[in-house]
C-alpha cells in the first residue's frame, strides 16, 4: 500500500504545473557553421594506419587539438582509435583503455586529438596514422575541383601552405574543407586537462 501511495504521488507530481521556458534561438553564425554528418564509408572511414612514435601502455600527459573535416557540405568523422592498438575497451562510446597509445591519439569521434607532451606532430602525421590521404587536392576520399585546393584554416585563419605541414599544437582549431565553403570555427571548448 505504501508503494502504491508513493507511485501515485510521483506520477501526480509529473504534471505539477511547471512549464518549460522557451529557449532562445542559437546565434545565426553558429547555425551557418552547422553541417550534418555524412553517411557512408567516405564520410566515416575507419582507422587503418600505423601507430606513430613509441606505443606506450599508458595514455600519459597529453595536450589537445581539435580537427574538423568538411567535404561535400557534410562532416567527415575523424574516428575513435587513431594511434592506439588493441585490445581496446570502451565506455560510453569512448576508449577507456587500449593496448598502447602512440604519439597522437583519438579516444572518441569528436575530432579531439590528444598529443603526447613534447611531441611536435603535423596534420600529415594524423592522416598517416588514420590511414587516409591528405594533399593540397585531396582529403580522404574527397578531391577538389580541377583548379581548386583543399582549404585549411587554423584558429579561424586561412593556412597558406600545404595541409600536411600544419602543426598540431595545444588548443589549435584546425578545419579542412573540400567543396562548398563552410565558415570555419576559430576556437573549440576543450575538456579540462587537455
Amino acid at each position: 500500500m505504501a508503494a502504491t501511495a508513493m507511485l501515485i504521488t510521483a506520477v501526480s507530481g509529473c504534471g505539477s504545473g511547471r512549464h518549460l521556458q522557451p529557449q532562445p534561438a542559437p546565434p545565426a553564425a553558429l547555425v551557418a557553421q552547422a553541417r550534418p554528418i555524412g553517411r557512408g564509408a567516405a564520410f566515416q572511414p575507419p582507422v587503418s594506419g600505423p601507430v606513430l612514435g613509441r606505443c606506450a601502455p599508458r595514455l600519459g600527459s597529453r595536450v589537445g587539438a581539435h580537427v574538423e573535416v568538411f567535404a561535400a557540405d557534410r562532416v567527415v568523422l575523424i574516428p575513435t582509435g587513431i594511434g592506439t592498438e588493441p585490445p581496446r575497451r570502451f565506455f560510453s562510446g569512448r576508449i577507456s583503455r587500449a593496448g598502447c597509445y602512440g604519439e597522437l591519439v583519438t579516444l572518441d569521434p569528436t575530432g579531439l586529438v590528444l598529443i603526447r607532451s613534447g611531441a611536435r606532430p603535423v596534420l600529415g602525421d594524423l592522416f598517416r596514422s588514420w590511414g587516409q590521404p591528405l594533399t593540397s587536392r585531396r582529403v580522404g576520399s574527397f578531391s577538389v575541383a580541377r583548379a581548386a585546393r583543399v582549404q585549411v584554416f587554423v584558429d579561424g585563419r586561412r593556412w597558406p601552405a600545404a595541409p600536411r605541414g600544419v602543426p598540431i599544437r595545444s588548443h589549435s582549431e584546425i578545419v579542412l574543407e573540400v567543396g562548398p565553403y563552410v565558415p570555419p570555427h576559430a576556437s573549440y571548448t576543450f575538456p579540462p586537462g587537455t
